[in-house]
């Protein structure tokens, strides 16, 4: 595992397993977070042998910065820059799909139910989240290397849909060594594997987020 540290926030990042990340103001906040999810990151990829009481061992200390402070892990590692085979994209390529699907489930699961607010009144509603999610998405589509597939359809489902299906033809491109189709002006690309566990995290946070807020 990897612990990206700021000034505000510490995450504990389980390296060989996207989506597994959690934060907290302090190194011990962070890595007792990331054992409290285990169970629900092994139920979320279906993993089962992942759950208990994980031991971790630390191999990479990064040092964190805005992104890290305001609430995201910003940080790629230098495991990040191991190449991928076919065998691990393929596995890469699991776990972010079984992330993007508990977030879609948790959504379907609320369906209009109410989402309680947070500790200071604020929290997107499911559709918003939803909004949110797509919009990072086609965020994390540019910094991987490609523009967003146009036109994108109206309905909010096959958007998103249409995203992460670029996505991962984009994250195969790159895995491979060749160019996207329709490649992004970002100056610096994310590296893939950065950026699986990157939208991993964030579609499962939020997935997270609409069970633990619902009435």
């Amino acid at each position: 595992m990897a612990l990206e540290v700021s000034d505000k926030r510490t995450f504990a990042v389980a390296l060989e397993w996207p989506g597994w990340t959690r934060s907290g103001r302090t190194l011990d906040d962070a890595l007792e977070a990331l054992g409290a999810y285990a169970q629900r990151y092994a139920d979320a990829i279906g993993e089962p042998r992942l759950a208990g009481d994980p031991a971790f061992e630390v191999v990479e200390r990064l040092t964190g910065g805005p992104t890290t402070a305001f609430g995201a892990p910003g940080a790629a590692a230098k495991a990040d820059e191991r190449p991928l085979d076919d065998a691990e994209l393929a596995r890469q390529v699991g776990l972010l799909r079984a992330a993007w699907r508990a977030f879609d489930d948790a959504g379907l699961d609320a369906g209009t139910r109410h989402l309680r607010s947070g500790p200071r009144g604020g929290g997107r509603d499911v559709p918003k989240m939803t909004s949110h999610v797509l919009e990072a998405e086609v965020a994390y589509l540019s910094k991987l290397g490609s523009r967003r597939p146009r036109p994108l359809p109206d309905h909010p489902a096959k958007r998103m849909a249409a995203v992460r299906e670029a996505g991962i033809a984009t994250l195969r491109a790159r895995a491979t060594g060749r160019e996207p189709e329709q490649p992004s002006q970002v100056r610096e690309r994310w590296l893939p594997r950065f950026w699986v566990r990157r939208s991993a995290w964030h579609a499962l946070d939020h997935a997270w987020e609409i069970r633990d807020r619902l009435d």
